[in-house]
């Protein structure tokens, strides 16, 4: 560490696992993240930050992928796990908090971001499985966090911690933002337009795991994926499909049209495109015409113009398979998330700073290749005159991202607490 800001790493690195472990066993997948919230928030308060709620960190109108009913049950399933009411009231509905560290005397603003929610994957019953063979496992069906963000949760609560306790060293602002709905991508275009990271100076985001392995760390990764995430409701008219089948409109031959021919779409010359149908819900019985379809989606570029491709492709093909079969379309777009490029004086001084900050192996580039919101966090902050990174933090993994059997070395936080404590301790003095 730089002489600024002091830590004891063996208790630390115990209590990020403690954290680690106590939000793994409490998943909430994206908007449900209360309880999440909660304990975050009480930690934060304890440690002398000014939280910051709703409102003032996400732009209701930009939100994207929220089922209020789900929501309605996170709320009830959170106080039964122990949420502090006071800070549900403060929440009002909308899960996610900023912590802000004024020190009172002159430097840069910084902030970090971390994200919280966990994903829709039923996690492994197997006793192999670390998580259920030591007592930390999901205690809710068919949410788990087979991400990682309960590790960036921990990491983010063991940065408060040693910020806090060495308040009188530091200078400048420090915000630090628990995420909600990473997952999806669909909050971060809602912090970004809150405003809340317009007075950002320096911004920094990471991941853990990305097939890196431990002791790595990947400054500048490359090929952030544009996404749009999108749901296709294709309403028809039931009919008995013995007595009068010609009477009735089938949205599910809709759907299914759209999805053959969506999978079709030529890919573009110009570089990479994706695209995938991961859901489809339809029908009531076996003998009805069925009346209701609905297809969930996404689709991927290497940039906009790509992304923007093959989701304009996707609108033409529904709404023609809707006329062909004589049913009305609802699109809704449920996510999107855009390309980001670091800042080259944040990916040179993160690379200064990895071996000291515990990491054995310090690598400049890695393709990515997949998708992540925190890209309108980064275009937002770039857009004020602001600098911004996104690297990757190693981890061996028991299976990959999203599996049930997803599990993370933990002894690889503590390198991401230190880089991030070494990160703002270098800005402090010699601003990049």
């Amino acid at each position: 560490m730089t002489n600024t800001i002091t830590i004891d790493e063996n208790t630390l690195g115990q209590r990020l696992i403690n954290h680690r472990r106590e939000f793994h066993r409490y998943p909430e997948s994206a908007w449900c993240e209360f309880f999440t919230t909660s304990r975050i928030a009480g930690l934060l308060q304890s440690l002398g930050y000014a939280l910051h709620f709703s409102d003032a960190i996400i732009h209701r109108d930009a939100i994207m992928g929220r089922d209020e009913t789900e929501v309605a049950h996170a709320r009830e399933r959170a106080m039964s796990w122990g949420a502090d009411a006071s800070f549900m009231a403060q929440m009002d509905g909308i899960t996610g908090v900023g912590a802000v560290l004024e020190t009172g005397r002159p430097g840069p603003v910084i902030a970090l971001r971390f994200d919280i929610d966990a994903v829709e994957v039923r996690e492994s019953q197997e006793d192999a499985h670390r998580p259920r063979f030591l007592g930390f496992a999901s205690l809710q069906a068919g949410v788990a966090h087979a991400c990682g963000h309960d590790a960036h949760t921990a990491i983010g609560l063991g940065v408060a911690e040693i910020l806090a306790a060495n308040r009188d060293a530091l200078c400048g602002t420090i915000k630090l933002l628990f995420q909600p709905a990473e997952e999806g991508c669909r909050a971060g275009k809602a912090v970004a337009q809150s405003g809340w990271l317009d007075d950002v100076d320096y911004f920094f985001a990471a991941h853990i795991g990305m097939n890196v392995p431990s002791g790595t760390l990947v400054c500048d990764p490359q090929h952030f994926l544009c996404s749009s995430k999108f749901d296709l409701h294709f309403s028809g008219k039931a009919a008995h499909a013995g007595i009068e089948p010609n009477a009735g409109c089938n949205a599910l031959a809709a759907a299914c049209t759209a999805v053959t021919q969506m999978l079709a779409i030529p890919r573009h010359r110009d570089g990479m495109t994706r695209i995938n149908v991961g859901q489809f819900h339809a029908g009531d019985g076996r003998n009805v015409i069925p009346a209701k379809a609905v297809l969930m989606g996404e689709t991927r570029g290497e940039n906009r113009t790509l992304n923007s491709y093959m989701y304009q492709q996707v609108e033409q093909i529904a709404r023609a398979a809707a006329q062909m079969h004589g049913v009305a379309l609802e699109i809704k777009t449920q996510g999107e998330a855009i390309g980001l490029e670091n800042d080259p004086a944040l990916v040179a001084m993160l690379a200064k700073l990895g071996l000291s900050s515990g990491f054995s192996q310090v690598v400049l580039e890695k393709d990515f290749g997949a998708s992540e919101d925190a890209g309108y966090l980064v275009e937002r902050v770039q857009a004020n005159g602001g600098k911004a990174i996104y690297c990757l933090v190693g981890s061996d993994l028991a299976a990959g991202h999203h599996s049930g059997d997803f599990d993370i070395d933990e002894s690889r936080m503590l390198p991401a607490v230190k880089l991030f404590l070494n990160a703002i301790s270098e800005l402090q003095m010699h601003p990049a």
